[in-house]
């Protein structure tokens, strides 16, 4: 399927909302919840940086990966490398985010994986970095014969979109779930701050909106360094 539009208008709609929902999930984490810290007597600083880095690591980053192959007009190899590298430091970046909400729940005396959001994370994060394994092995090194590359191609595709969309729509119910610990403790349904998290969550789903619009799109050159020229 695809638009029959070109993609760099609907990439720069991407970067635009990824700006916008980085500095929302920021103002939100350091104005109004108090910062972040790694170390710290409050340890709703140490979960501060989980919505950071799963937004503006996870779900942002690996945005910008997903679209490597329709933003700019590289030679392929240079968009495979980037699409490489993007997504491991997501993934990363995941992996840390993750991290930080079981050592503040650890250091709270607070349950683990009691949520829905927490077990469709942790089966994200590990389905995505499955998909990056997959991905270095049979595309990158040491690589898949050429037909084991053309075969995998559109399952790799098609996973990565599933498994995105499930990062995604997680992002969300992590929003969701975090404003209304929020309320029950006090804080104003229709104030600053609630808006302020309703409106990254907003711009979560239309950045992921635009990044499949993207992909879905024409590349700025030809098909030799469109998405499908991955292998």
């Amino acid at each position: 399927m695809a638009t029959g539009l070109k993609a760099l208008p609907f990439s720069f709609g991407a970067h635009f909302l990824a700006l916008i929902a980085a500095i929302m999930v920021l103002v939100w984490c350091i104005h109004f919840r108090g910062g972040l810290a790694w170390e710290a007597e409050n340890k709703n600083l140490i979960f501060n940086i989980h919505p950071v880095l799963m937004l503006i690591g996870f779900i942002i980053l690996g945005g910008e990966a997903i679209m490597s192959y329709k933003s700019f007009p590289l030679e392929k190899q240079v968009k495979k490398k980037i699409h490489l590298v993007l997504h491991a430091i997501a993934l990363i970046l995941g992996i840390i985010g993750i991290y930080t909400a079981f050592k503040n729940h650890n250091e709270s005396n607070i349950p683990n994986m009691y949520s829905l959001h927490s077990w469709v994370g942790i089966g994200a994060i590990t389905l995505y970095g499955i998909q990056w394994i997959y991905g270095f092995v049979v595309f990158f090194y040491p690589g898949g014969s050429s037909e084991i590359r053309r075969h995998s191609l559109p399952w790799h595709v098609l996973f990565g979109m599933f498994v995105y969309v499930a990062a995604v729509a997680n992002a969300c119910l992590g929003f969701l779930e975090k404003l209304t610990f929020l309320e029950v403790n006090g804080l104003e349904k229709y104030g600053s701050e609630a808006f302020l998290v309703n409106f990254t969550a907003i711009a979560t789903v239309l950045y992921g909106v635009f990044v499949f619009l993207t992909i879905l799109s024409e590349a700025p050159t030809s098909d030799d360094h469109s998405y499908t020229a991955i292998s």
